[in-house]
Protein backbone atom coordinates (compact mmCIF):
# COMPACT_ATOMS: atom_id res chain seq x y z
CA UNK A 1 0.00 0.00 0.00
CA UNK A 2 1.32 3.16 -0.82
CA UNK A 3 2.07 5.06 2.48
CA UNK A 4 2.54 8.40 1.10
CA UNK A 5 -1.29 8.53 -0.72
CA UNK A 6 -2.82 7.71 1.93
CA UNK A 7 -1.33 10.55 3.39
CA UNK A 8 -1.54 12.75 0.96
CA UNK A 9 -5.34 11.76 0.40
CA UNK A 10 -5.93 11.81 3.89
CA UNK A 11 -4.74 15.54 4.30
CA UNK A 12 -6.48 17.00 1.69
CA UNK A 13 -9.50 15.03 2.70
CA UNK A 14 -9.47 16.26 6.36
CA UNK A 15 -8.56 19.98 5.72
CA UNK A 16 -11.55 20.03 2.92
CA UNK A 17 -13.89 18.08 5.81
CA UNK A 18 -12.86 21.11 8.55
CA UNK A 19 -12.99 24.02 6.40
CA UNK A 20 -17.03 23.38 5.79
CA UNK A 21 -18.49 25.35 8.45
CA UNK A 22 -22.44 24.82 8.87
CA UNK A 23 -24.93 22.55 7.58
CA UNK A 24 -24.75 21.82 3.77
CA UNK A 25 -27.43 22.44 1.15
CA UNK A 26 -29.50 20.33 -0.74
CA UNK A 27 -28.49 19.38 -3.54
CA UNK A 28 -24.93 19.81 -2.57
CA UNK A 29 -22.94 21.94 -5.84
CA UNK A 30 -19.66 20.53 -6.48
CA UNK A 31 -16.56 21.12 -4.43
CA UNK A 32 -14.78 23.42 -6.83
CA UNK A 33 -11.81 24.30 -4.44
CA UNK A 34 -11.54 20.66 -3.79
CA UNK A 35 -11.41 19.32 -7.33
CA UNK A 36 -8.63 22.24 -8.10
CA UNK A 37 -6.66 21.30 -5.02
CA UNK A 38 -7.21 17.30 -6.18
CA UNK A 39 -6.40 17.99 -9.83
CA UNK A 40 -3.26 19.96 -8.78
CA UNK A 41 -1.94 17.17 -6.95
CA UNK A 42 -2.84 14.51 -10.16
CA UNK A 43 -5.81 12.35 -8.19
CA UNK A 44 -8.76 12.95 -10.44
CA UNK A 45 -7.22 10.64 -13.08
CA UNK A 46 -5.12 8.68 -11.36
CA UNK A 47 -5.48 5.53 -13.43
CA UNK A 48 -6.39 6.70 -16.62
CA UNK A 49 -3.69 8.84 -17.25
CA UNK A 50 -0.94 7.59 -13.88
CA UNK A 51 -1.39 4.13 -15.14
CA UNK A 52 -2.15 3.24 -11.03
CA UNK A 53 -3.93 0.38 -9.98
CA UNK A 54 -7.43 -0.67 -8.66
CA UNK A 55 -5.47 -0.48 -5.02
CA UNK A 56 -4.36 3.07 -5.48
CA UNK A 57 -8.10 4.51 -7.12
CA UNK A 58 -9.19 2.59 -3.83
CA UNK A 59 -7.08 4.71 -1.47
CA UNK A 60 -7.99 7.73 -2.89
CA UNK A 61 -12.16 7.05 -3.73
CA UNK A 62 -12.21 5.59 0.20
CA UNK A 63 -10.87 8.19 1.71
CA UNK A 64 -12.70 10.98 -0.30
CA UNK A 65 -15.23 9.21 0.83
CA UNK A 66 -14.06 9.27 4.22
CA UNK A 67 -14.59 13.13 4.75
CA UNK A 68 -17.91 13.36 2.31
CA UNK A 69 -16.05 14.73 -0.09
CA UNK A 70 -18.46 16.34 -2.70
CA UNK A 71 -16.57 15.71 -6.35
CA UNK A 72 -17.05 13.26 -8.87
CA UNK A 73 -13.70 11.33 -8.92
CA UNK A 74 -15.15 7.88 -9.37
CA UNK A 75 -17.19 8.80 -11.99
CA UNK A 76 -14.45 11.07 -13.81
CA UNK A 77 -11.44 8.59 -13.74
CA UNK A 78 -12.63 4.67 -12.65
CA UNK A 79 -15.58 5.02 -15.49
CA UNK A 80 -15.89 8.41 -18.28
CA UNK A 81 -12.42 8.49 -18.75
CA UNK A 82 -11.80 4.80 -19.15
CA UNK A 83 -14.92 4.37 -21.33
CA UNK A 84 -13.56 7.25 -23.45
CA UNK A 85 -10.45 5.71 -23.86
CA UNK A 86 -11.50 2.26 -25.00
CA UNK A 87 -13.77 4.04 -27.44
CA UNK A 88 -10.63 6.21 -27.96
CA UNK A 89 -12.83 9.49 -28.18
CA UNK A 90 -11.32 12.21 -26.80
CA UNK A 91 -12.19 14.14 -23.58
CA UNK A 92 -10.87 17.36 -22.12
CA UNK A 93 -7.70 16.77 -20.12
CA UNK A 94 -9.06 18.96 -17.10
CA UNK A 95 -12.03 18.97 -15.32
CA UNK A 96 -14.69 16.98 -14.38
CA UNK A 97 -16.20 14.09 -16.17
CA UNK A 98 -19.56 12.24 -15.59
CA UNK A 99 -20.83 8.85 -17.37
CA UNK A 100 -24.71 8.02 -17.57
CA UNK A 101 -25.49 4.32 -18.98
CA UNK A 102 -28.56 3.11 -20.81
CA UNK A 103 -30.64 0.63 -22.35
CA UNK A 104 -31.07 0.79 -26.15
CA UNK A 105 -32.21 -1.46 -29.43
CA UNK A 106 -29.49 0.66 -31.24
CA UNK A 107 -31.16 -0.56 -34.93
CA UNK A 108 -31.58 2.55 -37.85
CA UNK A 109 -30.39 5.54 -38.59
CA UNK A 110 -30.38 7.00 -34.95
CA UNK A 111 -29.57 5.77 -31.52
CA UNK A 112 -32.07 7.84 -28.63
CA UNK A 113 -33.13 7.33 -25.40
CA UNK A 114 -32.86 8.61 -21.47
CA UNK A 115 -30.14 7.76 -19.09
CA UNK A 116 -31.77 8.17 -15.91
CA UNK A 117 -30.26 8.73 -12.59
CA UNK A 118 -26.89 9.90 -13.94
CA UNK A 119 -24.77 10.89 -11.39
CA UNK A 120 -22.86 14.41 -11.25
CA UNK A 121 -24.75 14.96 -14.69
CA UNK A 122 -23.85 19.34 -14.85
CA UNK A 123 -20.22 18.65 -13.81
CA UNK A 124 -18.91 18.06 -17.15
CA UNK A 125 -19.17 16.64 -20.44
CA UNK A 126 -21.14 12.86 -20.50
CA UNK A 127 -19.58 10.03 -21.72
CA UNK A 128 -22.91 7.98 -23.05
CA UNK A 129 -22.46 3.79 -22.43
CA UNK A 130 -25.81 2.59 -24.42
CA UNK A 131 -26.21 -1.16 -23.72
CA UNK A 132 -27.99 -3.87 -26.04
CA UNK A 133 -27.55 -7.30 -26.74
CA UNK A 134 -25.01 -7.33 -29.77
CA UNK A 135 -22.91 -3.77 -28.60
CA UNK A 136 -21.77 -0.88 -26.60
CA UNK A 137 -22.58 2.36 -28.10
CA UNK A 138 -20.21 5.02 -26.52
CA UNK A 139 -20.20 9.00 -27.78
CA UNK A 140 -19.76 12.13 -26.18
CA UNK A 141 -22.77 13.89 -25.31
CA UNK A 142 -23.07 17.64 -26.78
CA UNK A 143 -24.33 19.85 -24.04
CA UNK A 144 -27.97 19.71 -23.42
CA UNK A 145 -30.90 19.98 -21.26
CA UNK A 146 -30.61 17.74 -18.02
CA UNK A 147 -33.14 16.92 -15.64
CA UNK A 148 -32.20 17.41 -12.60
CA UNK A 149 -32.70 16.02 -8.94
CA UNK A 150 -30.39 14.55 -5.94
CA UNK A 151 -30.22 11.51 -3.88
CA UNK A 152 -30.72 11.26 -0.20
CA UNK A 153 -27.05 12.85 0.46
CA UNK A 154 -27.67 15.88 -1.88
CA UNK A 155 -25.50 14.72 -4.41
CA UNK A 156 -26.71 16.01 -7.98
CA UNK A 157 -28.76 13.21 -9.92
CA UNK A 158 -30.22 13.54 -13.52
CA UNK A 159 -31.67 12.59 -16.40
CA UNK A 160 -30.22 12.70 -19.63
CA UNK A 161 -31.86 12.43 -23.07
CA UNK A 162 -29.36 11.66 -25.91
CA UNK A 163 -30.38 11.46 -29.72
CA UNK A 164 -27.92 10.55 -32.19
CA UNK A 165 -26.89 9.71 -35.44
CA UNK A 166 -25.39 6.61 -36.24
CA UNK A 167 -22.08 8.00 -37.17
CA UNK A 168 -21.60 9.83 -34.18
CA UNK A 169 -20.97 7.03 -32.23
CA UNK A 170 -18.58 3.85 -31.86
CA UNK A 171 -19.78 0.47 -31.12
CA UNK A 172 -17.88 -1.79 -29.04
CA UNK A 173 -18.33 -5.47 -27.59
CA UNK A 174 -21.20 -5.14 -24.71
CA UNK A 175 -18.54 -6.76 -22.59
CA UNK A 176 -17.35 -3.40 -22.01
CA UNK A 177 -20.71 -2.36 -20.77
CA UNK A 178 -20.92 -5.48 -18.56
CA UNK A 179 -17.23 -4.08 -17.13
CA UNK A 180 -18.23 -0.93 -16.52
CA UNK A 181 -20.89 -1.49 -14.62
CA UNK A 182 -18.56 -3.80 -12.47
CA UNK A 183 -16.36 -0.84 -12.57
CA UNK A 184 -18.85 1.21 -11.01
CA UNK A 185 -20.01 -1.27 -8.56
CA UNK A 186 -16.49 -1.82 -7.47
CA UNK A 187 -16.17 1.98 -6.70
CA UNK A 188 -19.26 2.22 -5.04
CA UNK A 189 -18.13 0.03 -2.47
CA UNK A 190 -15.05 1.39 -1.65
CA UNK A 191 -16.93 4.70 -1.39
CA UNK A 192 -19.51 3.12 1.06
CA UNK A 193 -16.89 1.39 3.21
CA UNK A 194 -15.15 5.09 3.42
CA UNK A 195 -19.05 6.85 4.67
CA UNK A 196 -19.03 3.78 6.89
CA UNK A 197 -15.60 4.99 8.60
CA UNK A 198 -17.01 8.14 8.97
CA UNK A 199 -20.13 7.62 10.42
CA UNK A 200 -18.15 5.26 13.01
CA UNK A 201 -16.11 7.85 13.41
CA UNK A 202 -18.38 10.39 14.20
CA UNK A 203 -20.40 7.79 16.32
CA UNK A 204 -17.48 6.60 18.58
CA UNK A 205 -16.87 10.03 19.34
CA UNK A 206 -20.13 10.85 20.28
CA UNK A 207 -20.30 8.17 22.58
CA UNK A 208 -17.17 9.33 24.20
CA UNK A 209 -18.38 12.50 24.90
CA UNK A 210 -21.99 12.39 25.65
CA UNK A 211 -22.65 12.13 29.58
CA UNK A 212 -25.66 10.51 30.59
CA UNK A 213 -26.35 9.43 34.19
CA UNK A 214 -23.27 10.42 35.18
CA UNK A 215 -20.73 8.36 32.71
CA UNK A 216 -20.24 8.77 28.84
CA UNK A 217 -22.82 6.57 26.84
CA UNK A 218 -19.41 4.35 26.22
CA UNK A 219 -19.51 3.08 29.42
CA UNK A 220 -23.05 1.47 29.31
CA UNK A 221 -22.94 -2.37 28.42
CA UNK A 222 -25.50 -2.16 25.52
CA UNK A 223 -24.02 0.96 23.70
CA UNK A 224 -20.61 -1.20 23.73
CA UNK A 225 -22.73 -3.96 21.91
CA UNK A 226 -23.79 -1.66 19.62
CA UNK A 227 -20.15 -0.42 18.69
CA UNK A 228 -18.95 -3.55 18.81
CA UNK A 229 -22.12 -4.50 15.92
CA UNK A 230 -21.03 -1.68 13.81
CA UNK A 231 -17.72 -2.43 14.00
CA UNK A 232 -18.07 -5.80 12.86
CA UNK A 233 -20.53 -4.90 9.97
CA UNK A 234 -17.68 -2.48 8.81
CA UNK A 235 -15.10 -4.91 8.75
CA UNK A 236 -16.97 -7.36 6.53
CA UNK A 237 -17.70 -5.09 4.06
CA UNK A 238 -14.09 -3.50 4.16
CA UNK A 239 -12.62 -7.75 3.61
CA UNK A 240 -15.16 -8.21 1.30
CA UNK A 241 -13.95 -5.24 -0.94
CA UNK A 242 -10.36 -5.20 -0.11
CA UNK A 243 -11.14 -8.89 -2.19
CA UNK A 244 -12.78 -7.33 -4.97
CA UNK A 245 -9.87 -4.58 -5.32
CA UNK A 246 -6.69 -7.10 -5.30
CA UNK A 247 -8.90 -9.21 -7.86
CA UNK A 248 -9.10 -5.81 -9.89
CA UNK A 249 -5.46 -5.54 -9.81
CA UNK A 250 -4.30 -9.25 -10.36
CA UNK A 251 -6.41 -10.31 -12.94
CA UNK A 252 -8.50 -7.44 -14.17
CA UNK A 253 -11.72 -5.83 -14.39
CA UNK A 254 -13.13 -7.84 -17.05
CA UNK A 255 -11.59 -11.09 -15.65
CA UNK A 256 -14.38 -13.99 -13.96
CA UNK A 257 -12.40 -13.30 -10.80
CA UNK A 258 -13.03 -9.57 -10.66
CA UNK A 259 -16.91 -10.24 -11.68
CA UNK A 260 -17.47 -13.21 -8.60
CA UNK A 261 -15.67 -10.66 -5.96
CA UNK A 262 -17.34 -7.78 -6.77
CA UNK A 263 -20.57 -9.16 -6.95
CA UNK A 264 -19.35 -10.65 -3.87
CA UNK A 265 -18.38 -7.19 -2.11
CA UNK A 266 -21.79 -5.92 -3.20
CA UNK A 267 -23.67 -8.30 -1.51
CA UNK A 268 -21.51 -8.17 1.79
CA UNK A 269 -21.58 -4.05 1.61
CA UNK A 270 -25.36 -3.71 0.76
CA UNK A 271 -26.30 -5.55 3.94
CA UNK A 272 -24.08 -4.00 5.91
CA UNK A 273 -25.74 -0.63 5.15
CA UNK A 274 -28.49 -1.19 6.73
CA UNK A 275 -27.74 -2.23 10.65
CA UNK A 276 -24.20 0.29 10.18
CA UNK A 277 -26.32 3.55 9.79
CA UNK A 278 -29.11 2.18 12.01
CA UNK A 279 -26.86 1.85 15.29
CA UNK A 280 -25.23 5.12 13.99
CA UNK A 281 -28.36 6.88 14.18
CA UNK A 282 -29.39 5.45 17.34
CA UNK A 283 -26.51 6.07 19.16
CA UNK A 284 -26.60 9.87 17.58
CA UNK A 285 -30.01 10.17 19.40
CA UNK A 286 -31.82 12.91 17.88
CA UNK A 287 -29.55 15.02 17.07
CA UNK A 288 -28.37 12.46 14.50
CA UNK A 289 -31.46 13.00 11.88
CA UNK A 290 -31.02 16.76 11.74
CA UNK A 291 -29.23 18.38 8.73
CA UNK A 292 -27.06 20.19 10.74
CA UNK A 293 -25.10 17.27 11.54
CA UNK A 294 -22.60 15.55 10.14
CA UNK A 295 -23.61 12.51 10.58
CA UNK A 296 -26.09 12.00 7.46
CA UNK A 297 -23.35 13.21 5.42
CA UNK A 298 -21.89 9.81 5.71
CA UNK A 299 -25.11 7.51 6.14
CA UNK A 300 -27.16 9.47 3.77
CA UNK A 301 -24.36 8.56 1.13
CA UNK A 302 -24.00 5.15 2.01
CA UNK A 303 -28.04 4.68 1.35
CA UNK A 304 -28.06 6.47 -2.31
CA UNK A 305 -24.74 4.38 -3.49
CA UNK A 306 -25.90 0.89 -2.40
CA UNK A 307 -28.33 0.91 -4.62
CA UNK A 308 -26.54 2.47 -7.95
CA UNK A 309 -24.88 0.22 -10.47
CA UNK A 310 -26.91 -2.36 -9.23
CA UNK A 311 -29.22 -3.14 -5.88
CA UNK A 312 -27.78 -5.63 -3.65
CA UNK A 313 -30.95 -8.01 -4.38
CA UNK A 314 -29.78 -7.94 -7.64
CA UNK A 315 -26.36 -8.96 -7.11
CA UNK A 316 -27.31 -11.26 -4.50
CA UNK A 317 -29.41 -13.29 -6.83
CA UNK A 318 -26.69 -13.50 -9.45
CA UNK A 319 -24.13 -14.53 -6.84
CA UNK A 320 -26.53 -17.56 -5.73
CA UNK A 321 -26.53 -18.63 -9.77
CA UNK A 322 -23.15 -18.39 -9.77
CA UNK A 323 -23.21 -20.97 -7.15
CA UNK A 324 -25.44 -23.12 -8.58
CA UNK A 325 -23.73 -23.13 -11.99
CA UNK A 326 -20.38 -24.48 -10.22
CA UNK A 327 -19.21 -27.68 -9.76
CA UNK A 328 -19.30 -27.78 -6.35
CA UNK A 329 -20.93 -24.53 -4.55
CA UNK A 330 -17.97 -24.61 -2.28
CA UNK A 331 -15.55 -23.48 -4.86
CA UNK A 332 -17.54 -20.39 -5.20
CA UNK A 333 -17.75 -19.59 -1.36
CA UNK A 334 -14.24 -19.79 -1.01
CA UNK A 335 -13.41 -18.33 -4.92
CA UNK A 336 -11.61 -21.45 -5.70
CA UNK A 337 -13.77 -21.86 -8.91
CA UNK A 338 -12.19 -19.24 -10.75
CA UNK A 339 -8.54 -19.72 -9.83
CA UNK A 340 -7.04 -20.96 -12.91
CA UNK A 341 -9.77 -18.72 -15.08
CA UNK A 342 -7.95 -16.59 -17.47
Amino acid sequence: MNDELISLVDEIGRRSFDAHVGPRGLPEPLDADLWRVLETSGLTRLTSEQDADPADAAVVLGGLARYAAAVPVAETDVLAAWLAAQADLPVPADGPLTVAIADVDPRGDRIAGTAFDVPWPAAGPVVLAARSAHATVVAVLPPGPVTTSHNLAGEPRGDVPFDLAATDVVRLSPDVADELVRRGAWARCVQIVGAFDLAARLTVGHTGERVQFGRTLDAFQAVQHSLAALHGDVERARAATTLATYAAVDHGFGSPQADYAVTAAKVAVGRAVGPVTTIAHQLHGAIGVTLEHQLWLATMRARSWADEFGTTGWYATRLGRMALAAHDPWDVVVGRAYESSS
